[in-house]
Order: C-alpha cells, then sequence, then structure tokens
C-alpha cells in the first residue's frame, strides 16, 4: 500500500502536533485599506478558516491561493501584498484550523482535508471583489507546501500554476528536523507524500528555496523540482537565504521570479525552460 493511501489521522497524537503547529491569533478588519476584505469558509461542522484576500487593482489579474508557513497568519502578508501585486496577481491568504481568525484546533488530517471545502468555496469568495473569473495559481510556503501540492493534485484542472516556497518533500524527515525521536518517525508511514504527489502533477511549477535553509534543506525543493513532470518548471535557488530569511535576502529576485512565472504561464507563449536559476 503507498503511503499516500494510508490514513493521515494516525499523525494527529498530542506529540506530532505540539512538533509541527505553532498557531497565533488575529482579528479581523484590522487592516486600513477598505478594499482588502477578511471573510471565513466553513469547512466543517462549526469550525471556519479565516482568510484575507487582497485584491489586484486589474479585475483580470490572477489570484494566487496561498497556504502559509507554521507560525504565521494571513494577516502576516499584509507587508508582501503589494509586492504580489507589482508581480501581477491578487493575493488570498487562508489560514489553517486555530490560526488568525479561524476556529478549531489544528490537526495534520485537517490540513489536506479542509482543502477541498476551501476549493469549492473559492468561486463565491472571489465574487466578492468580482475576481470569481480570475485565473487561479496555488501556493504553499513550508508547511503550506502540503496543502498547496494537495490542491493541485486533486484538482489540477482549477489552477493555472503552482509555486512552492521552501517546501518539504517527505513529511517523515520534516518530523525528524523538528525534534520528533528517529525511533519513531524512522517507522512513519508519510501519508502527506508531497514528492510522490507532485510525480502526478502536470501543471507548470515554479519552486523556490533558499539555500542555506537549515530547517527544510534546499534539498527537498530540489527534489520535488525534480519529481515534477511538467513540460514548465522553473527553480530558484536563493544563495545565502535561509527559512524564515528568504524574502528579506532575495526579495527582488523571488517576485522578478514569481511575475515571469505568470507572465510564461499566463500567456503559454514561452518555451519550456527546466535550467537552474539562482
Amino acid at each position: 500500500m503507498d503511503d499516500s493511501d494510508m490514513d493521515i489521522t494516525f499523525l494527529d497524537n498530542p506529540l506530532v502536533l505540539s512538533t509541527l503547529f505553532y498557531p497565533r491569533t488575529a482579528r479581523p478588519g484590522t487592516h486600513p485599506d477598505p478594499n482588502v476584505h477578511d471573510g471565513r469558509i466553513p469547512v466543517a461542522d462549526g469550525v471556519v478558516l479565516g482568510y484575507r484576500l487582497y485584491p489586484h487593482t486589474k479585475s483580470s489579474a490572477p489570484v494566487i491561493l496561498f497556504f502559509h508557513g507554521n507560525g504565521e497568519v494571513a494577516s502576516d502578508y499584509d507587508m508582501f501584498a503589494r509586492d504580489y501585486h507589482r508581480a501581477g496577481a491578487s493575493l488570498l491568504v487562508v489560514d489553517y484550523r486555530g490560526y488568525g481568525w479561524s476556529t478549531g484546533k489544528p490537526l495534520v488530517s485537517a490540513l489536506l482535508a479542509d482543502v477541498e471545502p476551501v476549493i469549492a468555496a473559492l468561486p463565491g469568495v472571489l465574487d466578492v471583489v468580482d475576481l470569481a473569473g480570475a485565473p487561479l495559481y496555488v501556493m504553499g510556503r513550508s508547511l503550506g507546501s502540503a496543502p498547496a501540492i494537495h490542491a493541485a493534485h486533486t484538482h489540477p484542472d482549477r489552477f493555472k500554476g503552482m509555486i512552492i516556497e521552501s517546501g518539504f518533500a517527505r513529511a517523515t524527515r520534516l518530523l525528524a528536523r523538528l525534534g520528533l525521536p528517529s525511533v519513531l518517525t524512522d517507522r512513519l508511514p508519510d501519508p502527506v507524500a508531497n514528492d510522490k504527489k507532485m510525480a502526478g502533477i502536470t501543471l507548470p511549477l515554479l519552486v523556490i528555496h533558499g539555500e542555506r535553509d537549515n530547517l527544510i534543506p534546499v534539498e527537498n525543493g530540489q527534489a520535488l523540482y525534480d519529481a515534477s513532470p511538467a513540460a514548465i518548471k522553473r527553480i530558484l535557488r536563493v544563495p545565502g537565504a535561509g527559512h524564515n530569511d528568504l524574502l528579506m535576502i532575495g526579495i527582488e529576485t523571488y517576485f522578478k521570479a514569481l511575475g515571469q512565472f505568470i507572465d510564461d504561464t499566463l500567456t503559454d507563449s514561452v518555451p519550456p525552460q527546466e535550467g537552474q536559476e539562482s
């Protein structure tokens, strides 16, 4: 049986949850721009996920559905939303259970299970700001690489492309680096299986990873890139950048690569390039 076919709920034990999740709360309605929209998506009985939507001034601009890293909340992206706009996209950041103004408790199983109701809710969420017909991209940073890859794997027809920043290839190796005993992680199957899912996704792909990432080493990003069968795929390995300072060190090249990737995949006019950028 493939790891990804196994029941993921066995990872919802207190030791794994305390290692993997560091939720923070935030209040909606705190952004000074009235065009920035906060909302909630129902995902289960009594459980909603909060989100913040930063619309581009052009209604024809694509929308990036963004799953953030651990310890982050949607409103943290207030400081980067304009960079995404300059790259040519609206930004929709969705929190996990227990993060921001979401309700519920963070669970490994919910990290993937909640992807389905989020995708189902997208037309209604985007229609509020007249973006319901906009092209969609899915993006995940760090922990968010799991729901982003899962979304692309289960709904490839919904997206024009996928962007993975500082993503992990195997969840069990990540848990080991986070401090779970190797006697446990060595025996755990990996029902998240980012690398195996990536091998079945033909969507255009952009991978961004810091070469000095000590939490999720760059070999993870390279493995995801290598596993992808996409005809159009790019990798940006940022020299000198770690896990949490990637944008500080490489912000110019980061958003240049992101903007170029969007331009290329929206028009489908640029030949595939599989070379490494840095």
